[in-house]
């Protein structure tokens, strides 16, 4: 991969792990509210999908510093 794309992509990956943080900070903030019993659902499935994408964004990150070197 050129030099340059790979750090087009680290550092698309990094502005993505930042906006990621404000979600699962956000849906921590939510958490302390008392929710309903539905919108306690929506904001697991929400926390979930944020860790999850978290993970991957930290995945695709390793993969391209190891490309790099």
């Amino acid at each position: 991969m050129p030099l340059t794309v790979n750090k087009q992509l680290r550092s698309l990956a990094h502005d993505l792990s930042n906006s990621l943080e404000t979600i699962m900070q956000a849906s921590y903030l939510l958490a302390q509210a008392e929710l309903k019993e539905a919108d306690k659902k929506w904001l697991g499935m929400v926390e979930n999908a944020s860790r999850d994408a978290a993970r991957i964004s930290r995945e695709m990150r390793e993969i391209l510093r190891g490309q790099s070197e």
